[in-house]
């Protein structure tokens, strides 16, 4: 009950965000659902992203990002940066590296990101002392009251996008439902809630990009951060066998940064021993490149054309 009270209390705060402006793309155009409700999750902004000839190519595969208000325009960002994602997007389209694509941009939870984006099962991996420890640590760095910390809940994200938002969206835009057209993609802890995303639902999502991933899971960069080896424990134990997914993993060199390639490497092990090869795994580093939607959009290109390059079964049509 509890929990359930927390949740209410921070839909009520992002009830307040309804007036929030519509990005205005470069490309293609935006269609807003406002506050779309759930029955697992606080309500929420959906921006979907059009390419300029929609649906003249129906149908459509479909992107889920996370941090949807931080990809189409930077004069509506807090920090006047942005993915860019709809100008790369329609240059990838049109040059006909990628195959048609829409892109869903799913609003985050604000100061409850971190309890809706990190990996519910390897957090219920860690000891009871550490997850204190860990919710400790990260309500002292967001400057949060005891009464704004929210336990950490991304199976209900999870089925937020499964079992509400996907439906909603096949319904309204034509769009293949099949999972090969159907990926997720996120940054930072965003990362990290797409690789689960895939992880729990190999059969929905047929792939993943997770730019600078982060692997701490805001403990801290200590070398005793135990929230890594429980990453690599969910991996070895839960994540599917090659054959039918992709996935992406990268990050840059600098600021946050910095501190992910030991631990990225710790994963690519596990991907290895997994029997994953360059036709569903990829991991790229990119020096200089820092913690910024700016970094991520200068390199999301090559998760895109991973993730989306044309196959034989992308020119199949959905009945009429």
């Amino acid at each position: 009950m509890k929990n359930l009270t927390s949740l209410l209390m921070l839909g009520l705060l992002l009830s307040c965000a309804k007036n929030d402006p519509i990005p205005v793309p470069s490309a293609g155009s935006i269609e807003r659902i406002p506050m779309m409700p759930s029955q697992h999750v606080p309500a929420r902004h959906i921006d979907v992203w059009l390419p300029k000839d929609y649906p003249a190519q129906a149908p459509y595969a479909v992107l889920y990002m996370h941090d949807g208000q931080m990809l189409f325009d930077a004069n509506t960002t807090w920090n006047k940066q942005e993915w860019r994602i709809d100008e790369v997007a329609s240059e990838l389209m049109q040059a006909g590296k990628v195959k048609p694509f829409i892109v869903v941009g799913i609003w985050n939870a604000g100061s409850a990101r971190t309890s809706e984006y990190f990996p519910q099962r390897a957090f219920e991996m860690l000891e009871p002392a550490v997850r204190q420890q860990m919710t400790e640590y990260y309500q002292k760095a967001m400057d949060l009251d005891d009464d704004e910390v929210v336990p950490v809940y991304s199976d209900r994200y999870l089925k937020f996008l499964v079992e509400e938002l996907k439906p909603v969206i096949e319904q309204r835009y034509r769009v293949s439902a099949a999972q090969q057209d159907t990926f997720l993609m996120g940054s930072s802890m965003g990362g990290l809630i797409s690789m689960y995303g895939l992880a729990e639902y190999p059969r929905v999502f047929g792939g993943a990009a997770c730019l600078s991933t982060h692997w701490p899971g805001n403990m801290g960069d200590g070398p005793d951060n135990p929230v890594p080896s429980a990453f690599y424990s969910y991996i070895e134990k839960h994540f599917p066998p090659p054959g039918s997914n992709r996935i992406y993993f990268d990050h840059g060199t600098e600021t946050l940064d910095a501190s992910y390639a030991d631990r990225q490497l710790e994963v690519d092990r596990r991907m290895k021993q997994k029997a994953y090869g360059e036709n569903d795994w990829m991991t790229r580093t990119f020096p200089g490149a820092d913690h910024s939607e700016k970094a991520w959009a200068a390199r999301v290109h090559i998760p895109l054309e991973f993730l989306l390059k044309k196959s034989p079964d992308s020119a199949e049509k959905l009945p009429e």
